[in-house]
Order: structure tokens, then C-alpha cells, then sequence
């Protein structure tokens, strides 16, 4: 569904070259990268800097799927040996991140009144 970005969201728009960080913890190690393709409502990707050139670049996608947005995240590594060093924290951590998000959506859902 294509929509016409407000001009307030226009303002705050990721660009494509403009650097990314992702602090979710001030005790731990901070994310950083690139935006590499940015097309508002529908996809995201940044390249992984964090661990030095040769990281992962990840990409995430927004979907509307019979009135729910299907949200899919995908790390392209460019090595086998880049994949295994990142190793399965990220995995792991990532499962967290999107239990997190479905108590959030949940609590936003029930604060609205829908």
C-alpha cells in the first residue's frame, strides 16, 4: 500500500549513506552502519560496522497482510567466516528484541482502545 509520507516523518527520514547506531543498552556495545537502501513503510537495510569491514548487512521489510503488518528481518554475511563470527548471539538476542516488540505492540494496541 503506497502512502504519502507526512512532512513532520519526512524530517526524520533515515537517508541512503547516512550513518545509523542502535544504543539498547548504555552497559553494552553500541550497533553502527550505513543506511544502504531506505523506502519509507515498506524497507530498511544498513551494513553492520560494529566488528570492522566485511559485516553482515541487515534488511528489514514491512508488509500489510489482511489488516497486520508482517515484519521480516534478514543479515546477508558476506563470508561464511563472517557468519560464524558473529556466532548465535545475535540470534538469540534478536528473539528477545521481537518479544519485546510483540508486549509493546500489545500494550500500544490496549492504551488506544482497539
Amino acid at each position: 500500500m503506497a502512502r504519502e509520507v507526512p512532512p513532520a516523518l519526512e524530517r526524520t527520514l533515515r537517508r541512503v549513506g547516512q550513518g545509523c547506531r542502535f544504543d539498547f543498552d548504555p552497559e553494552s556495545a553500541a550497533f553502527f552502519g550505513t543506511y544502504v537502501e531506505v523506502k519509507p513503510y515498506s524497507r530498511l537495510a544498513w551494513t553492520n560496522e560494529e566488528g570492522g569491514e566485511g559485516g553482515a548487512v541487515t534488511m528489514v521489510t514491512f508488509e500489510e497482510k489482511g489488516g497486520k503488518t508482517l515484519v521480516v528481518l534478514r543479515e546477508s554475511h558476506p563470508s561464511k567466516e563472517s557468519l560464524d563470527a558473529a556466532g548465535t548471539g545475535a540470534a538469540d538476542a534478536m528473539v528477545e528484541t521481537f518479544d519485546q516488540l510483540d508486549e509493546l505492540l500489545v500494550t500500544l494496541r490496549e492504551s488506544s482502545g482497539q
